[in-house]
């Protein structure tokens, strides 16, 4: 894809699964999930209406992850599945640990500079995505 560089990596086993794709990127990297599959032994989400967690020990497999990932900041969701095939997804966090392996393909996007504002209406810090 014209500007767009494509960046792939594996996390390994005890890796914590949101600072090692962050890791991967330098601070000026505006950058979005295009692939990742794997499995966690440690889930933490933040639920819908950013009120609960889910902050559970138990093995899932990565079913789907989308998202950005600027100025050393991830805003990633993820979809996992359990042993039973029952599904849970939400606001990737801080402290999701990987099992076996997670293969993580970002594309770094070369003509965009992004920055987080905060949006009034919303009450969060925002992204702002610019073109270069």
């Amino acid at each position: 894809m014209k500007g767009v560089k494509e960046l792939a990596f594996r996390l390994k086993r005890g890796d914590d699964l949101k600072k090692g794709i962050v890791s991967h990127l330098s601070e000026n990297d505006t950058a979005v999930i295009l692939s990742a599959v794997g499995c966690l032994s440690h889930l933490k989400i933040r639920l819908a209406k950013a009120l609960d967690y889910l902050d559970t020990e138990e093995d899932y497999e990565i079913i789907s992850m989308i998202g950005t990932v600027s100025k050393g900041n991830a805003h990633l969701h993820i979809g996992v599945s359990d042993d039973k095939g029952n599904c849970v997804g939400g606001h990737l966090m801080d402290g999701c640990i990987i099992n076996t392996t997670c293969e993580v393909v970002l594309g770094i996007l070369e003509e965009y500079d992004s920055c987080r504002e905060f949006d009034e209406e919303t009450g969060y810090d925002e992204i702002s995505f610019i073109r270069r």
